[in-house]
């Protein structure tokens, strides 16, 4: 498979692009002082998984210096012209709650946090303390998943699925209270786990206005689910949102699956934001374009299906179409040929090349 660079391709080109894109920055930057009290008008976001390989300092550039916490990441990205970020709150001390919140303010940026449920009981008291302390850095929304991996590759029965669908609702349902309590909202995203359906009938029979989705715009595809089809399904209870665009190409048990620049991919971003908008206008949109190779979406194997219903194959004819139709045009997105410079490089300019479609395209 050919690499998103060819080997032709040198750094130095790479380099050359963000210095172009910093003197197109400046246009792309909001400037605004302080967040205003409805969230209409502010430039999208960014998601801290956008950056996966600079969080946390993984390796070592001086190009692209890493992110070592919340405040490095606000920074960065409203030096690229973001509207706000969505980061993780875990291991947050109290002091720095307040140095997050100092930071947000003068930058004139939202924040979103990213919190994991509560296990049980006994993990209340750490659930709540980052709850606390996410709204004290300025959080108003808290994304949440109820599971780290991927529906198809996790469970290998009907009764694995089912115990994750009774832990779940247990770990959304001790935390409502909280999340009441502290009048900050919660949002359950559609992380290759729930179909569009089952999240939303999740949120409805809660019936808590302090628990939503975050709306993930690419993820239900792995489930062989059309985009525009879950957006409308959860748009009415969308908190916030993963913007994103996805290619699809065939592979031998069934289709390869990857994020791609805004725009170049299957899902129709004006209108999914249109509709997010509408139902709920003071929504986020945060840019969650994750640098990687493509994952595999092995719906041709019996093993995909353990833990879906019925309509299988209907479904399943239904997603081939597309990719078959919808192919994305050349390769799609990989980083397994990039060397450690080559894949910063490669995440910076798609962050880059995504903002300025955010705001050209989509007016965010």
């Amino acid at each position: 498979m050919k690499t998103p660079y060819s080997t032709h391709k040198t750094l130095a080109s790479r380099r050359d692009f963000l210095k172009k894109s910093a003197l197109a920055s400046a246009a792309l930057t909001w400037p605004f002082s302080a967040l205003p009290e409805s969230l209409r008008g502010v430039s999208m976001g960014v998601v801290v998984h956008s950056y996966g390989m600079r969080w946390g300092s993984k390796v070592e550039s001086a190009t692209y210096p890493g992110f070592t916490n919340a405040v490095d990441l606000m920074r960065h990205c409203h030096s690229i012209g973001a509207g706000g970020i969505q980061t993780t709150v875990g291991g947050w001390a109290e002091n720095f709650a307040k140095q997050v919140r100092a930071e947000r303010e003068k930058l004139g940026m939202y924040l979103e946090g990213s919190i994991g449920l509560p296990k049980d009981s006994a993990d209340l008291s750490r659930f709540e303390k980052e709850v606390r302390l996410a709204k004290e850095a300025g959080a108003t929304v808290l994304r949440t998943v109820c599971l780290s991996g991927r529906r198809y590759e996790n469970f290998k029965s009907e009764a694995e699925w089912a115990t994750f669908k009774e832990n779940s609702l247990r770990s959304i349902q001790l935390a409502e209270p909280i999340v009441r309590k502290h009048q900050v909202r919660l949002a359950v995203e559609n992380h290759k786990d729930w179909k569009a359906a089952e999240l939303a009938q999740l949120i409805q029979n809660l019936s808590s206005e302090w628990v939503g989705v975050t709306l993930d715009f690419g993820n239900n595809v792995s489930l062989l689910e059309e985009p525009m089809e879950v957006i409308r399904t959860l748009a009415p209870f969308a908190f916030s949102t993963h913007v994103k665009d996805m290619g699809v190409k065939a592979y031998e048990k069934g289709f390869l699956l990857s994020e791609v620049e805004l725009g170049k991919g299957i899902v129709d971003l004006k209108t999914a934001v249109d509709l997010c908008k509408k139902h709920n206008p003071q929504v986020t949109f945060s840019l969650e374009m994750i640098t990687r190779d493509p994952l595999e979406i092995p719906c041709l194997e019996d093993s995909y299906w353990v833990t879906f219903e019925d309509e299988k194959a209907k479904d399943l004819a239904k997603i081939l179409r597309m990719v078959r139709d919808r192919s994305f045009s050349g390769d799609l997105p990989s980083v397994k040929n990039l060397d450690s410079e080559g894949r910063l490089a490669f995440e910076e300019e798609n962050v880059v090349k995504c903002l300025s479609y955010s705001k050209t395209q989509l007016s965010l």
